[in-house]
């Protein structure tokens, strides 16, 4: 991805963004700061702002600034998990008698906060088509606090074009909120197409290499929003540890290499699955006969690491190639240099069954790693045969 509006270049800001040099060692690599309180030059004498590490933290402010660098944002906030990041959102700008329109095809951990957590104060939501204009407006009400979009989508791969549900949302009076993990900000920027904050689970692609769960807030040109959302940050606590904020650091380095061959590796099995007997349907934004293909080619910069497929055979079809693969790991997750497999209907999305949001139960997801792309073809081969 190439620099915009005369800002370095997204590989530029990944490395250098919030991560300057120590200035008393030189060290180039960010400090992990491990201290939970800091000495003060006197009562409120706060060197660098820094007083209790749950209110602010060296190598947390590092990674928030990288975060809001790499999104072209305001603020970036670094949460313990993603839904963490969600449920602080939430309970920020929603009160009770507030109402969400969530997107038809959303994360079954995000359904399950909106629908059965945040429901017992009084928060309703309502599922709604987000690329049918006229269903967007039908859901929405007076109440209407947060439009809640996730593109593409987890686990169908559907795309929403951004710039207009973001006019539809600010039309009445809402925020729109873009869950931008699939794309990740090397290939979709959100808050540029009119986004007002932007969620990661950072577990994911910017963290890349499974082995650190995180979650992040980024805010627009909102100034009282990013105020509030910070200051529910330290008031409710469910910030990011420090090693956390390292690993996550670390792993936005390479998020760029790292993405050109997530997507390289995902457009050739996307190819394999189209053309196999056994495949009844492939979901992956970058096929020309996807639904969403033209939004995506406008508003993304490629199409991502992740697909998902039906099986001809049906559910107990799904099953069997879950079970039967061996380079494609069966677990939940995604996000990280290895390919993994799962079965949403009965893992990541069992939470949405028998709602509007259920999933098929053919449906097999793929979270495509940066190995060997003829490995990974030759795994599928075998596992579908």
């Amino acid at each position: 991805m190439s620099s915009s509006a005369g800002l370095p270049g997204f590989n530029t800001r990944a490395i250098h963004a919030g991560q300057d040099p120590d200035p008393a060692t030189g060290d180039v690599v960010v400090p992990l700061h491990l201290a939970t309180t800091f000495k003060q030059d006197g009562v409120g004498g706060l060197r660098g702002g820094y007083e209790y590490a749950r209110s602010a933290n060296p190598t947390r402010t590092a990674l928030q600034e990288a975060l809001a660098a790499l999104e072209q944002g305001r603020t970036g906030l670094a949460f313990a998990s993603g839904l963490a990041a969600e449920d602080t959102l939430l309970r920020t700008v929603c009160e009770p008698g507030s109402h969400v329109v969530l997107g038809g095809d959303a994360y079954g951990g995000t359904f399950r906060l909106i629908s059965r957590v945040a429901s017992r104060w009084g928060v309703e939501h309502t599922p709604a088509d987000l690329n049918d204009v006229d269903a967007l407006r039908a859901a929405i009400r007076p109440s209407t606090r947060v439009v809640w979009c996730e593109t593409p989508t987890n686990p169908l791969l559907n795309v929403a074009d951004i710039a207009l549900v973001a006019e539809v949302a600010h039309e009445a009076g809402a925020l729109l909120v873009v869950d931008n993990t699939f794309a990740s900000p090397y290939l979709q920027q959100p808050l540029t197409l009119g986004a007002d904050v932007v969620v990661h689970s950072t577990t994911k692609y910017l963290g890349g290499h499974s082995d650190v769960v995180g979650g992040a807030l980024v805010v627009g040109d909102d100034a009282d929003l990013a105020e509030q959302l910070a200051y529910h940050q330290n008031a409710m606590g469910a910030v990011s540890g420090p090693l956390s904020d390292w690993l996550v650091l670390r792993g936005i380095k390479t998020l760029g290499v790292r993405m050109d061959r997530h997507q390289a590796n995902a457009a050739r099995v996307a190819e394999f699955l189209l053309a196999h007997d056994a495949v009844a349907s492939v979901r992956y934004p970058g096929l020309p006969d996807h639904p969403g293909h033209d939004i995506a080619a406008k508003q993304m910069s490629g199409f991502g690491g992740m697909l998902s497929f039906r099986v001809a055979g049906g559910e107990e079809a799904a099953l069997r190639v879950c079970e039967r693969s061996q380079l494609f790991t069966l677990a939940e997750s995604l996000g990280g240099v290895e390919s993994l497999i799962e079965h949403p209907a009965r893992m990541t999305h069992a939470s949405a069954a028998g709602s509007p949001l259920e999933v098929p139960g053919d449906l097999v997801r793929l979270s495509v790693g940066i190995e060997d792309a003829d490995d990974l073809l030759a795994d599928l081969e075998q596992a579908l045969a």
